[in-house]
C-alpha cells in the first residue's frame, strides 16, 4: 500500500515538475504560427527538408513525410520539400520561400496536383530541374515526391545545412526513474532556455551570412537593371515622347531607387522581396515604355502561378 502510494506521489511530483517545465519555457519558445504563410513554412524547412501542410496532409501521411525526410537527410544534401493545398497563394512562391529560408539548395513544391521545383544554380542547373520536374509529372504524390527525391539526390550538390537535426526517443521506467526523470526535466527546462536563447543568436548569425549572399546577387540585378535603362536612352522632352511614355519612365526610376534604398534597407533575407518586386515593377514599366516608344502593342503581365 505504501508502495501505491508513494508511486502516485511520484508521478504527481513528476507531472508538478513537467508543468513548472512547460511554463518555463513557454516563456521563451515561439509557438507556431496559426496560419501557414511563407514564413512559416521556411521555418519549418530549416528544421527539418519535409514540410506539409495541415490542409494538405491527404497528399502524404506523417509515415510517408517521415521516410522522405530520413532518405534526405542520409544523402546530406539540401532538399527542400513543401506540400502544400491547391489554394495556397503562388505568387512569387519559389522566390519568397528560397528568400525566407535563406539556404543554398532545390525546392521542390506540391501544390494541390500540380508539382513545381527551383534550385540555386551552384545546386543543380536549370536544365536538370526542369527535366526532373518533367519526368515525375502525372504520379500520385507519394510517387512523385519519391522519385523526385531519389533523383534530385543523385544529381545534385551542396550539404545539408547544420540547422537539421535528428530525434530521440524516450521509455518508462520504475518510480527511482520517474523521480530522476522528473528532476532531469527541471534541469533540461534550465538547460533548454539557455539552448534557445543561443538558438536565436545562431539564427540571426545564419540570417545575416544568408543575406549577405542574397546582397550580392541582388545588387548585380540592381545594377542590369539601371543598365538596361540606361540603353534605352529616354528623354522626357525627346519628340514624340508623350504624357503615357513619361508616366512609364518616372515609374521605372522610382522602381529603380526603391529597389536600391530596400536592398540598403534588408536587414533579413524575407526583406529582399520588396527589392525583387520593385525590380519586377520597374522592368514591366520599362518594357511599356519601350513598346510605347516603337508603336508596338502593350506588353501584358503575366499572372504569378505555379507552373503545372
Amino acid at each position: 500500500m505504501k508502495a501505491v502510494a508513494l508511486t502516485r506521489a511520484s508521478v504527481r511530483l513528476l507531472v508538478a515538475l513537467a508543468v513548472a517545465v512547460v511554463a518555463v519555457l513557454s516563456t521563451g519558445v515561439p509557438r507556431a504560427a496559426a496560419t501557414t504563410g511563407i514564413s512559416a513554412v521556411a521555418e519549418a524547412l530549416r528544421r527539418g527538408p519535409v514540410y506539409v501542410d495541415p490542409a494538405a496532409s491527404a497528399q502524404l501521411s506523417p509515415a510517408e513525410a517521415a521516410a522522405l525526410s530520413r532518405r534526405i537527410k542520409d544523402a546530406d544534401k539540401p532538399l527542400f520539400v513543401a506540400v502544400l493545398p491547391a489554394g495556397y497563394p503562388t505568387r512569387n512562391l519559389f522566390t519568397d520561400l528560397r528568400t525566407a529560408t535563406g539556404i543554398t539548395g532545390a525546392y521542390a513544391v506540391r501544390l494541390g496536383d500540380r508539382f513545381d521545383a527551383r534550385a540555386d544554380a551552384s545546386v543543380l542547373s536549370r536544365t536538370a530541374v526542369r527535366n526532373l520536374v518533367t519526368s515525375v509529372q502525372g504520379e500520385d504524390a507519394k510517387t512523385q515526391l519519391t522519385d523526385f527525391t531519389d533523383r534530385a539526390l543523385a544529381n545534385m550538390g551542396g550539404s545539408a545545412p547544420a540547422s537539421w537535426g535528428g530525434t530521440g526517443a524516450g521509455g518508462t521506467g520504475s518510480t527511482t526513474a520517474l523521480i530522476t526523470t522528473g528532476a532531469v526535466l527541471v534541469a533540461g527546462g534550465v538547460g533548454a532556455y539557455a539552448l534557445v536563447r543561443r538558438g536565436r543568436s545562431r539564427r540571426v548569425a545564419e540570417q545575416r551570412a544568408a543575406l549577405e549572399k542574397l546582397r550580392v546577387v541582388v545588387d548585380e540585378d540592381i545594377t542590369a537593371f539601371g543598365e538596361e535603362l540606361d540603353r534605352l536612352d529616354f528623354h522626357p522632352a525627346e519628340a514624340g515622347a508623350d504624357d503615357a511614355m513619361r508616366a512609364d519612365y518616372e515609374r521605372t526610376l522610382d522602381a529603380y531607387e526603391q529597389a536600391k534604398q530596400y536592398m540598403a534597407d534588408a536587414r533579413r533575407p524575407e526583406d529582399v522581396r520588396a527589392v525583387t518586386e520593385a525590380l519586377e515593377d520597374g522592368r514591366f514599366s520599362l518594357a511599356q515604355l519601350a513598346a510605347r516608344r516603337e508603336g508596338r502593342p502593350l506588353p501584358e503581365r503575366r499572372p504569378h502561378v505555379l507552373r503545372p
